[in-house]
């Protein structure tokens, strides 16, 4: 295994010893899953008290959030960018499924593109299909069952939305990136952006959309989506991830008894994650790489793929992303050596983002190694500071 990530004072030079400490204590929490478990309970019960939200904002939204609007989050995106590592403002508000709240997500979208249009380092907008319409809506799209005049009103509303974005994107010339659902409603989804694809992406790649490799069928789908993307004629671009909904998918089949989509191992996932890289890889002059990922060894095959053939540091169609609070050992290390890198940048009110925060912790436990490594490479800094 490559030892290009294992610069810890590179990967930590944007934090303070205190900064540092406040990490480690965080991670530590994070590694027991009865702890995490708890504590996620008590947050979700007591985020409406003032000395909580308060005290949650000090330390674990500070360490993976980037403040509570776009405003708190410039500064940085700025201090980011001086370490070449791009920002990709991620409005992480979940849970809201009025028409009100639709367009209030949709407005923020647009103002996101006019920010990314005028500040250095924001190479990126996202925004989840959830934002904009229900999955229950996705889903009954997806079935194609029959719609109320209603719900058929609410679909338009949310092809409106997903359009408008993409043509604001388009003619500012700003990249957007569609984030995945759970797959009763991703093939809504897919049909959607495939059309804007289509449509927004035949000189430069402007849309992009997620493919969650824990699903057996990604790689299949990848295949013959860039055979259609050939004959037709438009650039592909694809967020790749491991995934973020494993167990929930899997309990839903089990209850309604259909086969799982979700790979039988992590092995089988680890192995179509990098099987897609290399698809990828192999075709970068049709399709836009964003390889989401805190696993090292993808992260090397990317980079080391890009030295093997010869190809920029800095393709434009090649980038890693890891979540902001993670895995800053493979984004800052990877930045240093000059290759495009992003960090997502989760913002929005304490309150609304607790979900994402307690998934992160969630993730973070239930993920073998992540948080260790997370702690072993704090350690490592910090005796390297005393020493």
């Amino acid at each position: 295994m490559s030892k290009r990530f294992d610069n810890t004072e590179i990967a930590f030079k944007v934090k303070s010893n205190y900064e540092l400490k406040k990490a480690y204590y965080l991670f530590s929490m994070v590694a027991s899953e009865t702890l995490t478990t708890v504590g996620s309970f008590m947050l979700n019960k007591t985020i409406g008290i003032g000395l909580v939200k308060n005290m949650v904002k000090q330390t674990v939204f500070k360490h993976f959030c980037a403040g509570e609007d776009k405003d708190e989050s410039l500064e940085l995106i700025k201090t980011l960018n001086e370490y070449n590592v791009k920002s990709i403002l991620d409005y992480s508000v979940e849970g809201k499924d009025s028409e009100a709240d639709f367009d209030r997500t949709f407005q923020e979208i647009l103002s996101n593109i006019d920010l990314a249009k005028k500040t250095d380092g924001v190479p990126f907008v996202v925004f989840k299909p959830t934002g904009f319409g229900s999955l229950d809506l996705y889903e009954k799209v997806q079935n194609n069952e029959k719609l109320s005049e209603e719900e058929q009103a609410a679909w338009e509303r949310v092809k409106k939305r997903f359009y408008d974005v993409c043509k604001k994107a388009y003619d500012l010339q700003v990249r957007v990136m569609i984030d995945a659902e759970d797959s009763w409603g991703q093939t809504a989804v897919d049909d959607l952006v495939e059309n804007l694809m289509q449509e927004f992406n035949k000189e430069y790649c402007i849309v992009s959309n997620t493919l969650q490799m824990y699903r057996h069928d990604r790689l299949d789908y990848l295949k013959g989506i860039y055979d259609r993307a050939q004959k037709e004629g438009y650039i592909l671009g694809f967020k790749i991830v491991r995934g973020a909904y494993m167990e929930k998918e899997r309990e839903r089949a089990e209850e309604k008894g259909y086969p799982s989509p979700i790979n039988p191992t992590k092995e089988a996932t680890d192995q179509l994650y990098d099987d897609a890289l290399a698809f990828i890889l192999d075709r970068i002059d049709g399709i836009l790489l964003f390889a989401g990922t805190h696993n090292e060894k993808s992260s090397e095959i990317v980079l080391s793929t890009i030295e093997s053939k010869g190809l920029s540091t800095h393709h434009d169609h090649i980038w890693l992303g890891q979540l902001y609070g993670m895995s800053d050992n493979i984004s800052f290390n990877a930045a240093k050596e000059g290759f495009n890198v992003a960090k997502y940048l989760p913002y929005g009110p304490v309150q609304d983002v607790m979900p994402y925060l307690i998934r992160r912790a969630e993730e973070n436990t239930s993920i073998a190694g992540q948080t260790t490594r997370e702690l072993d490479l704090i350690k490592e800094e910090m005796k390297r500071r005393r020493a």
